[in-house]
């Protein structure tokens, strides 16, 4: 990023020293300016076709899964109850009780989840 700007900083530099010395000129039918931005656009495709490419670690398989061994401390698993797993539980989304909207002076119905 910082390269981006210093190089738009020198072009403007450079744009900012030749643009009063060519607005006397006014028969040269463009060259100047074709110049300067061939050059800039050179500049450019030079510069990135010499820039250095990031270098990737070569192949290497990936890593083990850790062995697997007791959970962390703190964690307690009690299983299923005497009677087997509870049922799953059932929410649902409905409208809830209407709530006064002083901002916009509306009443509203929040959503509600509603588990059995």
């Amino acid at each position: 990023m910082k390269r981006l700007i210093s190089a738009f900083a020198v072009a403007a530099t450079a744009l900012a020293a030749v643009a009063p010395t060519t607005s006397a000129c006014a028969d040269d039918s463009g060259r100047v300016a074709a110049g300067i931005a061939g050059g800039f656009l050179g500049g450019l495709l030079l510069g990135g076709a010499l820039a250095p490419r990031p270098v990737y670690p070569p192949d290497a398989p990936p890593p083990p899964p850790p062995p697997y061994g007791p959970p962390p401390p703190g964690y307690v698993d009690y299983g299923p109850g005497p009677d087997g797993p509870p049922p799953p539980e059932r929410c649902t989304w409905t409208r809830g009780q209407p709530i006064w909207d002083d901002a916009y002076g509306v009443w509203r119905r929040p959503r509600v989840q509603v588990c059995d």
